[in-house]
């Protein structure tokens, strides 16, 4: 628990009224926002909301002296489920909403670290330019853009932190620095992945790219129509040498209790030029048969293409990611859909139960242009595509269905990695964004990588005050304590009623 004395002083160096105390309706609503209720199951003692970076700055003087004793959160939309990523039991969960704006100028979108990817969308619409950023338009930019992030224009343009330009930082020292190709340049790469450990990022600067409409949205269909959409992806999709740059791709298979069919398929394609029905995309768009009356397919602008992934994302329920990588091989790929989907019969009773095997590719010029762009931790070279997401992703309603659905994870996880290690397939990269609180993100960047993102972390917060402090999210030395408190957290999870 939070002690009285880092209250006292908190409050004394800021404005009371901006620390919500647990017990109040405005904590209850506060604390609810998160995108899964395993981080709001957490419950920190206060939440600060700071309206200013100097207002940041302060916090992170005031609380320094206490690290060791106290700790804290920080949360930007809380769109990742990780548990404890952007909350903590009993701390003081740092709310960065209210650190809001957005400008352009010479091809660059400022974004405050509290917006939302839909609100610059529509500020970026009016002037005809896009901006790789969230496919939803309630997602947050800090996750994204500090962890690796996916777009509707990867495929072109790279991960999302591959186009941050520069990061405004507040750093364990109270200090704001900018972080770019020019100043401090070491921590721009490391900020490109690495998370939470180096500071607290109150601003955001992103290259926009002209752009006009998109063509996209959902197709469903069913189930033996997924090994032909496995191999259109591989093959057409991945390993053609002429591959288009413009396409996006999602294809899913799964169980929702709000179908009568037993397994359902669903693809999300994009094509990010203004071209009605572009035959690129015709093998994942045509498929016979298919739920008519649910094809979105459509052209939209980037904020209404958003608008739809928001849209369909569930509120109030329970969430988990988890993911691997492997080579885009289609016998691999095959595998893992029939492993997946043979282990759904003990999960169909959840309530509200929705679960799926999603792939997700990282092509070669996706790989490539994250070279292109500066460089990243994340440890992925072109020579190594193309590349699968493989991600695990539930949705739940009870917490008493907790142990069941993240067992029926592990489990299904572990075997899909097992026979693509076996097919020599396995990649040891894990997307971050989708990882869960039993895997390590930072480790399968590689261990020259992780290095030297410990030194430079070193270099910037050499008390460990991101480490010691912040213990959410992934962190670089586990030695710290760290992994005890991240422990902690996924018990509480599994185990704390709500208040």
């Amino acid at each position: 628990m939070v002690s009285s004395q880092v209250i006292k002083a908190l409050k004394e160096a800021l404005p009371s009224g901006q620390f919500i105390q647990r017990g109040t309706h405005s904590y209850d609503k506060l604390n609810s926002w998160y995108l899964s209720e395993l981080e709001s199951d957490l419950q920190p003692a206060y939440i600060f909301q700071p309206r200013t970076k100097e207002e940041v700055v302060t916090f992170v003087q005031t609380i320094k002296p206490f690290i060791g004793d106290e700790k804290f959160a920080i949360r930007g939309a809380g769109c990742q489920p990780l548990p404890g990523c952007a909350n903590i039991q009993d701390g003081i969960t740092l709310k960065l909403s209210h650190l809001t704006g957005i400008s352009i100028e010479d091809g660059i979108v400022r974004i405050g670290a509290g917006e939302r990817w839909g609100t610059v969308y529509e500020r970026l619409d009016v002037e005809g330019l896009g901006v790789c950023g969230s496919r939803s338009a309630n997602g947050g930019i800090g996750g994204l853009a500090l962890e690796g992030g996916l777009s509707f224009f990867s495929s072109r343009e790279g991960f999302i932190c591959d186009n941050v330009l520069n990061y405004e930082v507040v750093l364990a020292s109270g200090d704001i620095v900018n972080a770019n190709a020019h100043e401090n340049s070491d921590l721009w790469i490391a900020l490109r992945g690495g998370g939470n450990n180096f500071g607290i990022v109150t601003r955001f600067d992103f290259r926009t790219f002209k752009e006009g409409n998109i063509w996209g949205g959902t197709v469903f269909y069913f189930a033996p129509s997924f090994p032909s959409q496995i191999e259109a992806l591989v093959g057409d999709s991945l390993h053609d040498p002429n591959a288009s740059t413009d396409t996006h791709l999602m294809l899913s298979i799964g169980y929702s209790a709000m179908f009568s069919e037993d397994i359902m398929c669903l693809n999300q394609p994009y094509y990010t030029k203004a071209v009605e029905n572009p035959a690129v995309l015709d093998p994942f768009t045509k498929i016979q048969p298919q739920v008519d009356s649910l094809n979105t397919m459509r052209l939209h602008s980037l904020r209404e293409a958003s608008q739809e992934q928001a849209a369909s994302a569930q509120k109030g329920v329970r969430c988990a990611y988890m993911n691997i990588t492997v080579k885009a091989d289609a016998n691999t790929l095959q595998a893992g859909s029939a492993i997946y989907t043979a282990g759904l019969a003990p999960i169909k009773t959840v309530e509200n139960g929705l679960f799926s095997f999603t792939l997700q590719p990282y092509p070669i010029s996706l790989l490539e242009k994250s070279a292109s762009a500066g460089g990243n931790f994340l440890g992925l070279k072109s020579a190594d595509g193309p590349l699968v997401s493989v991600l695990l992703m539930s949705y739940w309603k009870n917490k008493a269905d907790d142990e069941a659905v993240l067992g029926f994870m592990k489990t299904a996880l572990e075997k899909i990695k097992q026979e693509a290690a076996l097919r020599d397939k396995l990649v040891f990269y894990l997307y971050m964004n989708y990882a869960f609180s039993h895997q390590d993100p930072i480790s399968s960047y590689g261990a020259v990588n992780k290095a030297k993102l410990q030194e430079i972390s070193s270099k910037y917060d050499p008390e460990g005050m991101f480490q010691r402090g912040c213990p959410g999210g992934f962190k670089l030395f586990p030695c710290m304590g760290v992994q005890d408190e991240q422990d902690m957290m996924a018990k509480i999870v599994l185990t704390v009623d709500k208040h």
